[in-house]
């Protein structure tokens, strides 16, 4: 993996010289400089979740390689060749308290760098395990990563990474899988039918005489999902490979509009049961059906149970949400243990013995 950022001149000399550090890493350096103090230190990095699919520890190598060190007279002192590092590997099941890093070294040479390959690990591994349990509870079924809107576009390249090594095979733009060369997917959104006036029809036929690939299109812009995707059919015909529903979560579809009930808001399995059966009735059994709007793994959970008939999932913020925060801890300063309290050194008979030494 290589991180575009990471070959952006102007933001490695900006984490050189601390600019994405919290201030008291950034003084920490300049203090054990001042005192010309250079020990070896082993920095413990774990987190505090059990069942974890760990990612950022490629990232995390390209940033100790290329940042760690000290400027000296407006000149960067390369200093990386100096790290042993001991390390899990991205994809790798973790628990809770399990030490996924010891980097062993003189702490001054990468004291301003602890914000930085927290901040890459807990993020790359939240949306990884968040990954991995909605393909778990997919069973099988394809799932995309929607992600993109969520957040910020600069975290797309290293997210759609995350995504990948949590298990999904597919997501919806170059960015994400950059990283990775994946496949991008895409259906057709809501304003393309608005544009056309809210007619559907049209904004489906458009797609498919313009656009070279599978034709999926959005059923829900009427709020009557089982007529349009019928009429969609009976127009395209073999031309249409799939449709996709995407009510959202505080509506009733018109095929259920009697219904009081609150299990009938949104994409639900009553819902798309119905559009199984009248998509194979009027002779449309080729036709795959593709959900998305609100939904994570105890949604994909609650339709594999009900045994639901969807062919795959879109499933976008609540990849992104949680957290599998991570902590450093000096555990050892040369050859004596010393930690705060309530940690100590952790060896890991999962770390491949002189794991990683620069240059890679």
């Amino acid at each position: 993996m290589i991180n575009r950022f990471f070959q952006d001149k102007n933001i490695i000399n900006k984490i050189r010289r601390g600019y994405y550090s919290a201030l008291y890493f950034n003084r920490t350096k300049k203090i054990l400089f001042e005192e010309n103090n250079y020990k070896k230190v082993i920095m413990q990095i774990f987190q505090k979740k059990n069942n974890s699919v760990l990612c950022g520890v490629d990232e995390t190598l390209e940033l100790l390689k290329i940042t760690t060190g000290h400027f000296k007279k407006n000149k960067w002192i390369d200093k990386s060749r100096e790290l042993e590092i001991k390390h899990l590997k991205d994809g790798d099941k973790i628990y809770a308290l399990e030490p996924v890093f010891h980097i062993r070294g003189p702490y001054a040479y990468f004291a301003h760098l602890e914000s930085i390959y927290l901040g890459i690990l807990a993020r790359r591994t939240l949306i990884a395990t968040k990954s991995r349990r909605v393909v778990d509870a997919a069973n099988g079924k394809p799932v995309i990563f929607f992600a993109d809107r969520f957040d910020h576009f600069s975290n797309q390249e290293g997210d759609g990474y995350a995504a990948h090594v949590g298990g999904i095979t597919t997501v919806c733009t170059s960015a994400q899988a950059f990283l990775w060369k994946g496949k991008i997917a895409g259906t057709i959104p809501h304003a393309l039918i608005a544009i056309n006036d809210g007619n559907t029809i049209k904004a489906v036929r458009q797609f498919s005489k313009h656009i070279k690939d599978k034709v999926i299109a959005l059923v829900d812009f009427d709020n009557d999902s089982v007529n349009t995707a019928l009429k969609v059919a009976a127009n395209l015909k073999n031309r249409l490979w799939g449709i996709r529903v995407d009510t959202a979560e505080n509506i009733i579809d018109k095929s259920f509009a009697f219904k009081k009930n609150k299990k009938y808001r949104g994409v639900n399995p009553s819902l798309i049961g119905l559009l199984r059966r009248e998509l194979d009735r009027n002779g449309f059994p080729y036709v795959k059906i593709f959900v998305s709007g609100g939904f994570d793994e105890e949604k994909i959970k609650f339709f594999e149970k009900n045994n639901t008939p969807v062919d795959a999932y879109g499933v976008g913020s609540s990849l992104l949400k949680g957290g599998n925060d991570f902590t450093a801890d000096i555990v050892m300063v040369e050859d004596k243990k010393i930690a705060k309290y309530g940690r100590m050194y952790k060896p890991n008979e999962k770390f491949a013995s002189a794991n990683h030494s620069f240059p890679v």
